[in-house]
């Protein structure tokens, strides 16, 4: 097994992804390829999983399209993602938040983690 995980890292590098969980709304730039076009759309939503571990790794992510709920499950490792930008950071108990499916309104929404006490510093302040 340890050298099928060593042939999967030299295929598939993981990609730099900014740190995210289930609960955070984020927005995922893919690229598109129609015929010979290539277009990159947005998909912006609440992660809802995030499952698996190193090359084959993915992320759920859910978002209310037209009244009707559209859930669509990224590689992290895959090409066509072009940046992963988290909107917001939500605050939930689970790592799987399948409970949403069912949820409409008001019901849906999650509640925003709070930052205290966090104060950015610049690299002259540190310094001296």
């Amino acid at each position: 097994m340890n050298r099928i995980k060593e042939l999967e890292k030299k295929l598939n590098p993981v990609k730099d992804m900014p740190d995210f969980t289930a609960g955070d709304t984020i927005t995922v730039s893919y690229k598109i390829v129609e015929g010979n076009k290539e277009r990159i759309q947005e998909f912006s939503g609440v992660v809802i999983q995030r499952k698996g571990s190193g090359a084959t790794e993915t992320f759920t992510v859910r978002k209310i399209s037209g009244g009707v709920g559209v859930e669509r499950i990224f590689p992290v490792s895959s090409p066509f993602i072009d940046s992963v930008v988290v909107t917001k950071r939500g605050r939930v108990r689970r790592a799987r938040i399948f409970y949403l499916r069912e949820r409409t309104g008001k019901a849906s929404r999650i509640q925003e983690k709070k930052r205290f006490g966090v104060v950015e510093q610049s690299a002259t302040a540190n310094a001296e």
